[in-house]
C-alpha cells in the first residue's frame, strides 16, 4: 500500500527549503526530524488516500488489485497506520520548534483532505500539488521557526510541478472518471488538452524556480539546475501522447524522482560552494 521510495518525490525539495533557511547544511538534529516528518506525513497521506478511495479503487480496473480492494490489508489496519503516522509526524514537529508543532494539524488537514477533492472539483490536481508544495516552506519553518515569503516561490514551483504530473497520471483514468462522476482535468478537457495543461503547469514551475534563484541571489550552479530540470521535464513529456499512454508509469515515477533529486543536488552544491 505504501511505497516508501515515493517519499523521494518531495523530500529533496523539503531539503532545499531547509538548506536555504540554514544558508548551508542544517544541524543533524534538524535533518533527522525533518526527514521523519516528511516520511510519516507522506505515509499518512498515501494510506488515508487508499482508505478514502477504497470503493473507487475497487470499481476501477486499473486499481482494483491494490491492497485494500483486494483484501490484502483491512480498513482497521489502515486506520491504525494512518493514526500512528500522524502521531509520529506531530512528535517530529514538536522536536523541531514551537511554530512547526502548532502548524502540524494544519499540515495534516491539507495532506489528508486532498483525498476528497476529486469528488467536487476538477482542480484537485492543484490541491495535491499544494499538499506537496508546503514541504519546503515547512522545512524552512523547521529551521528558522518563522516563515520568509521568498520560500513561497519554491512552494509554488512544487505545487505546479506536482499538479502537472498528477494531470499526466490521471489521464489513465479518463474514461473511468467520466462514468464514475469523478472530477479531473482530463475528464473535462480530454486527454490531448490535458497534456498541454500539464506542460503549461511545468513551464510555470520553471518560472517560479527562476524567481526563487533571483530572490535568494543564487548562482550559476542553481541556474544550471533549473536548465537540467527543464530538459528532464521535456524528456518526461516526450514519453506520453494522447494516443499512447503506455510509458506513463516511467514518466510519473522515475523521471519525477530524478527531477527532485537533481534540483536538490544543484542547489545544495551552490549553497555549499558559496560558503
Amino acid at each position: 500500500m505504501i511505497k516508501w521510495e515515493h517519499s523521494i518525490f518531495v523530500l529533496p525539495f523539503a531539503l532545499c527549503g531547509a538548506m536555504l533557511a540554514a544558508n548551508g547544511m542544517p544541524s543533524g538534529h534538524l535533518l533527522v526530524w525533518i526527514v521523519v516528518a516528511m516520511v510519516t506525513a507522506r505515509s499518512a497521506a498515501m494510506a488515508f488516500n487508499r482508505l478514502a478511495d477504497a470503493s473507487i479503487d475497487a470499481a476501477n480496473p486499473r486499481t482494483r488489485t491494490r491492497a485494500l480492494p483486494s483484501g490484502m490489508l483491512t480498513p482497521t489496519f489502515t486506520v491504525v497506520f494512518v493514526l500512528t503516522s500522524c502521531a509520529i509526524f506531530v512528535v517530529a514537529a514538536f522536536q523541531l520548534n514551537h511554530l512547526a508543532f502548532m502548524l502540524s494539524p494544519v499540515a495534516l488537514a491539507v495532506i489528508l483532505l486532498y483525498s476528497y477533492t476529486k469528488r467536487f472539483t476538477r482542480w484537485s490536481h492543484l490541491v495535491l500539488g499544494f499538499a506537496m508544495g508546503i514541504a519546503p516552506s515547512a522545512a524552512w519553518i523547521a529551521v528558522r521557526g518563522s516563515l520568509d515569503p521568498r520560500i513561497l516561490l519554491l512552494t509554488a514551483a512544487v505545487t505546479f510541478w506536482g499538479a502537472g504530473f498528477d494531470i499526466l497520471y490521471s489521464c489513465q483514468d479518463y474514461e473511468f472518471d467520466r462514468h464514475a462522476g469523478l472530477h479531473s482535468i482530463p475528464r473535462y478537457f480530454g486527454v490531448s488538452q490535458s497534456l498541454w495543461i500539464s506542460r503549461l503547469f511545468h513551464v510555470i514551475m520553471l518560472l517560479f524556480l527562476v524567481g526563487l534563484s533571483m530572490a535568494f541571489g543564487l548562482g550559476r550552479l542553481t541556474a544550471a539546475g533549473v536548465l537540467v530540470v527543464a530538459l528532464l521535464l521535456a524528456y518526461e513529456h516526450s514519453f506520453v501522447s494522447a494516443n499512447d499512454l503506455s510509458k506513463l508509469n516511467a514518466a510519473f515515477f522515475t523521471m519525477n524522482g530524478i527531477i527532485s533529486i537533481v534540483f536538490f543536488l544543484f542547489l545544495a552544491g551552490d549553497l555549499l560552494l558559496r560558503r
